[in-house]
């Protein structure tokens, strides 16, 4: 039979990819280190050595949550495959799922949680805010929920809810508790088994700086429990937390193929967690704090309004309001044609409202951070060259 479609001229030319500075809320730069450990051979997905990476990668995991649960292993997905995962294994229909919403990834959480037929209750924090623990204690209370979600780091606003006291709150509700990292593991604390989280996630091209595609995870025995309970089966056999914790070898039983991993990514997950043990927690947590300092000084010295209340700031997201008659849009545009380096805009409920920055792993030092604001000043001056600078910082 003839073959109709022709192969593609444009696969004919060699393979072209930029380095750029990625100065947005994610994916960060990956460390050298991280991508030639991505550069090694493909191994099978059950041979003995990948799966000695496997174990290696669950005690790093393990570290990074500060946590000792036996569920612990990592999905072949992006972050929204923890999102979908913990959604999917703890919620059965008519179950009742409170989102705390604090930006985009409340209403992403309360999307998924309806398509897996719960009934889903949201409850709100104001403008560029956390949720108090009395405002989440009483939305316990009015709604009942089986399940709370709540993101640490909301990317999109920039801002950090507090966790302290809400795992005690839903144990004593029986309420499981939930909680996205992906932007905020490794850049503010997170203590999985003390503050009594039921299930976590992370994203591994944040502060790890690895490649997106492989997600932390973690249930401890309260999420196990609901799971053994379920008077249904998972509704997505890809997300079903026994079939893959058993090809991972958390639960003691003999592992088994449930999909075909990537070793590569494998790889580079296991480096970037090595990097960040070597680091430690604490100087690394310490490291972008340091950094968020840096840069909202230098953010206020250009005369420019921070989104997020300062108590509830994420140090590895800045939101900044953008300035009247300025467009947001052609400054990005610019500092990516003109200086390679990624400054991005809202997303969500703030979207067209702020800039974003992120400063991420390698990111999260002070010769980038000051970089980026050098980058972002031009590139507003360039934009609207009337915008009228405080004196210091025409001095940058």
């Amino acid at each position: 039979m003839e073959y109709r479609v022709s192969a593609p001229d444009v696969l004919r030319d060699p393979l072209a990819v930029p380095e750029k500075l990625l100065m947005g809320p994610g994916p960060s730069n990956a460390p050298p280190r991280v991508l030639e450990a991505m550069a090694r051979p493909i191994l099978g997905h059950l041979h003995p050595e990948t799966l000695k990476i496997m174990d290696d990668i669950k005690a790093g995991v393990r570290y990074l949550f500060q946590t000792n649960n036996a569920a612990t292993f990592c999905l072949s997905a992006s972050g929204h495959g923890g999102m979908e995962a913990t959604l999917c294994n703890l919620l059965e229909d008519g179950d009742v799922v409170l989102i705390g919403h604090t930006g985009h990834w409340g209403d992403r959480a309360a999307d998924m949680a309806t398509r897996y037929g719960a009934d889903v209750r949201l409850v709100r924090a104001s403008q560029g805010s956390s949720l108090a623990l009395p405002e989440i204690r009483r939305a316990i209370e009015t709604h009942r929920p089986s399940v709370l979600f709540l993101t640490q780091g909301e990317s999109s606003t920039g801002v950090r809810q507090g966790l302290e006291g809400v795992g005690a709150l839903c144990r004593a509700h029986d309420c499981l508790l939930v909680v996205d990292t992906v932007a905020s593991l490794g850049g503010t604390p997170f203590h999985m088994d003390a503050w009594e989280v039921d299930a976590a996630y992370t994203g591994s091209q944040k502060v790890l700086g690895a490649p997106p595609g492989i997600t932390p995870i973690s249930f401890n025995h309260r999420a196990v429990e609901r799971y053994r309970r379920r008077h249904t089966k998972v509704k997505v056999y890809y997300w079903d937390m026994f079939l893959v914790g058993d090809y991972w070898g958390c639960f003691g039983r003999p592992r088994i193929y449930h999909h075909t991993i990537s070793s590569t990514l494998l790889y580079g997950l296991r480096e970037a967690i090595a990097m960040a043990c070597e680091e430690s927690l604490p100087s690394l947590i310490a490291r972008h704090q340091d950094c968020a300092k840096r840069l909202h000084d230098g953010l206020r010295a250009m005369g420019l309004e921070l989104y997020a209340q300062e108590r509830d700031r994420l140090p590895t997201v800045t939101t900044i309001h953008v300035p009247a008659g300025l467009d947001w849009l052609q400054v990005s545009q610019y500092a990516m044609k003109t200086y390679l380096v990624e400054i991005s805009g809202g997303l969500g409920p703030t979207a067209g409202q702020v800039f974003r920055i992120g400063l991420m792993g390698q990111n999260a030092t002070s010769e980038r951070v000051d970089r980026v604001l050098q980058v972002f000043r031009d590139s507003i001056k360039a934009v609207k060259p009337d915008f009228a600078f405080p004196r210091s910082a025409s001095k940058m």
